[in-house]
């Protein structure tokens, strides 16, 4: 048997649970400890396990998901959507439970919610939320240690898609493992943003039959269980060099962000924007050309004779996209990696990035496991210097510009030292008017 709280005692859980939370947001911002995104969800949650419900409240929701973008895609819509509606957003990507309910509690005031959500939360959260509309942006390998094999999370996912049939599905065409996630969608929008890592879609997930690919096609040779073919659908959305190819035309689209992924991002944040809320194209378009930092990747420091441009990359299919973002014309590179929990402490993922390519840069390895990474910069015969310090490995580099690639707690913490080392400098040199300038 259920036992059901009354009615007063459940508004009286979620007001003490909302209360406790705000309390501990300001002690966690106040004493320096943290941006408080984390730790008021953590705290409500636990009081009310019903409050990410009671806080949605049925407003309009999107949620964003998928291995890599989420973010970026996440920073993008809420701009797009914002640009009529007010929106509350978990802009620091905080993707868990946790960082979802401080979104929501922030957010008390908002119309409509665009929501980064973890791969493996988004069944569960969309239960919660009853979302109007889920964008599924790419799948491929993270580290095993911490997530898990691919396929369950094709599973779990498509298990969500499932349960909540009259959600607008905005789905990538290009990525087998999101296309059969959402073939079975009533209500879907297919976009062709991209697949630069195909590592992981050799392969029908439904059938385990082989996936072949042509320019711009692929099918598997296996049919499925239900006699239908599986096949890459055809797209109404599509990004190309120049823009976004939409059921209204060809637009243009100038994004501040660099590569080819946060292209592919932009055009599925647009067609979510306009095809789940009705945004205004051009709005949404100008809202995603706006965009020119998320939480600090992207951005540059300047320390000292140095300009740094940071970069950050979680798992193989981000790493080599965001290889291909860095500047050969650079005087240094700097790459740092960590192996802690939030990482995944596997380190095989090394060995599935090409490294091969950067013999016109100057390159530092660093990071708790720096070691790892020089040893693979052996193999791919790339000559660099061991510096575990990032700052240190930056200190070392020649006055100009440096580009740093780091995964999650290496960017985190480097970020961290960088502002402290820039504020430093400043306050001994107050006249120095360029030390400590990010954009």
């Amino acid at each position: 048997m259920r036992f059901h709280l009354p009615a007063a005692l459940k508004k009286a859980r979620t007001n003490a649970a909302t209360t406790a939370a705000r309390l501990a947001t300001a002690a966690s911002r106040a004493t320096g400890r943290g941006s408080g995104g984390m730790i008021g969800g953590l705290i409500a949650g636990a009081i009310d396990p019903t409050i990410m419900a009671q806080l949605g409240k049925g407003r309009p929701a999107v949620l964003v998901t998928g291995t890599n973008g989420k973010s970026t895609t996440t920073r993008m819509l809420a701009a797009a959507v914002g640009s009529t509606y007010r929106v509350a957003t978990n802009d620091g990507g905080d993707n868990m439970d946790a960082g979802i309910i401080s979104a929501l509690l922030a957010g008390k005031a908002a119309s409509h919610l665009v929501l980064e959500v973890d791969e493996l939360h988004v069944p569960h959260v969309a239960d919660n939320l009853n979302p109007q509309a889920l964008v599924l942006l790419n799948l491929s390998r993270d580290q095993l240690d911490r997530v898990g094999e691919i396929n369950k999370i094709e599973r779990a996912l498509r298990g969500a898609v499932a349960a909540h049939p009259d959600m607008l599905v905005i789905a990538n065409c290009d990525d087998v493992l999101m296309t059969s996630v959402a073939y079975d969608a009533k209500n879907v929008t297919w976009v062709s943003a991209g697949a630069g890592w195909l590592g992981d879609s050799v392969t029908c997930p439904r059938t385990g039959g082989h996936v072949v690919r042509t320019d711009d096609d692929w099918y598997a040779v296996k049919r499925l269980p239900d006699g239908r073919e599986f096949r890459r659908p055809t797209p109404t959305w599509s990004v190309d060099e120049d823009g976004v190819l939409t059921p209204a035309g060809h637009k243009e689209l100038s994004l501040a962000l660099p590569g080819r992924a946060n292209r592919g991002n932009a055009a599925q944040a647009v067609a979510a924007a306009v095809e789940g809320f009705g945004i205004d194209i051009d709005k949404a378009i100008a809202a995603t050309e706006s965009i020119d930092d998320v939480a600090g990747r992207y951005s540059t420091v300047e320390w000292g004779e140095r300009k740094i441009r940071l970069l950050l990359a979680k798992n193989p299919a981000g790493w080599q996209e965001a290889l291909s973002m860095v500047d050969r014309s650079a005087d240094s590179l700097v790459i740092a990696t960590n192996g802690q929990v939030a990482d995944g402490v596997d380190m095989s993922w090394l060995w599935d990035v090409r490294f091969e390519d950067f013999e016109t840069l100057s390159v530092k390895a660093s990071g708790e496991r720096g070691t790892d990474l020089a040893v693979r910069l052996v193999y791919a015969d790339i000559n660099h210097e061991l510096i575990a310090s990032p700052l240190e490995a930056i200190r070392s580099c020649p006055p100009g510009r440096v580009e740093v690639l780091a995964n999650y707690t290496a960017f985190r913490d480097l970020k961290k030292a960088l502002n402290r080392a820039v504020a430093q400098e400043k306050s001994q040199s107050p006249t120095q008017s360029t030390a400590g300038k990010e954009s």
